[in-house]
């Protein structure tokens, strides 16, 4: 099954290589299906916005199949989120970690950015401010 690449509108701050995880330690029973790319790209998602939020990481406890992952998030205000990642997008499916609630509806949004800039205004903060930081740095490169 084909897996579209999530959109990333920017990367305001250089995110180090090692973020806590082994290398392919939770890819080798996936080894040549589409549940490795579909986790692969969960964890793209939280490299880019980890900086901003308090926690966030895949989860190992709900499945990840040929077109779903789902990742656990806590704001910089202490909420918690399980979100899920399909090709349709990123969406809350819970106010907890590790959790699908059925009877929710919430909307689909197509980055990580967007659906994050809805729940937490300190994650609008920081990321704005490393967005501001990073174009100092530009411009400070371009003049010298």
């Amino acid at each position: 099954m084909f897996c579209r690449r999530m959109e990333t509108d920017c990367n305001p701050v250089e995110m180090p290589n090692n973020m806590g995880f082994e290398e392919d330690s939770d890819y080798r029973d996936f080894e040549g299906t589409d549940v490795k790319d579909m986790r692969l790209e969960a964890e793209a998602v939280v490299n880019d916005v980890l900086f901003a939020v308090s926690n966030m990481f895949v989860s190992k406890t709900l499945p990840c199949a040929e077109d779903v992952a789902y990742i656990n998030v806590e704001t910089r205000e202490r909420n918690r989120y399980c979100l899920e990642l399909t090709e349709a997008g990123l969406r809350v499916v819970a106010y907890d970690f590790d959790q699908t609630d059925d009877r929710l509806q919430t909307p689909y949004h197509e980055t990580v950015y967007s659906l994050l800039d809805s729940l937490s205004p300190a994650y609008r903060e920081v990321f704005g401010n490393a967005l501001l930081q990073r174009l100092e740095a530009l411009k400070k490169e371009s003049q010298s």
